[in-house]
């Protein structure tokens, strides 16, 4: 088996850095390229409410700003010597668009930090890592963050 496309993402909490050295050594091992990506939650699009366009329009703009810096530094000292990163920040509801973003950039394998949520917080935050798992074609390795 060989992976030249491997995926991480992230919501920046501490599962998803706990899980991030899993996947710079898998490409570092496979010498893959990793895609380190970020999911704007698009509340228009989960929630099917009309926002105005302009003020979202210019709000999402800055949270896409932020979060594009925020995942350049993110878990820079455990990656710093691997080059081969691709940074991309995407809007929309996070399991979706990683699930779009992995089949449509033929990735091989993606790498998820899990939550561990249970009871009622999984029931209302429900799971991204879950849902990844379910929906995605590749394999997807998770690594429990707690």
């Amino acid at each position: 088996m060989e992976f030249k496309k491997i995926l991480f993402p992230t919501d920046y909490s501490e599962g998803a850095l706990k899980a991030l050295p899993y996947a710079v050594d898998m490409a570092k091992t496979f010498s893959a390229k990793l895609y380190l990506v970020h999911v704007v939650y698009d509340i228009a699009t989960a929630s099917g409410l009309y926002v105005p366009h302009v003020s979202m329009d210019e709000m999402y703009k800055e949270i896409e700003t932020g979060a594009m810096k925020e995942l350049e530094k993110f878990g820079y000292a455990m990656r710093r010597d691997f080059k081969d990163v691709e940074y991309r920040v995407l809007k929309g509801v996070p399991y979706e668009q990683i699930v779009n973003f992995a089949s449509d950039n033929s990735i091989d394998l993606i790498v998820i930090g899990s939550h561990g949520r249970t009871g009622i917080d999984r029931v209302l935050f429900g799971s991204t890592a879950e849902r990844v798992v379910r929906y995605a074609k590749c394999p997807v390795m998770t690594i429990k963050g707690s």
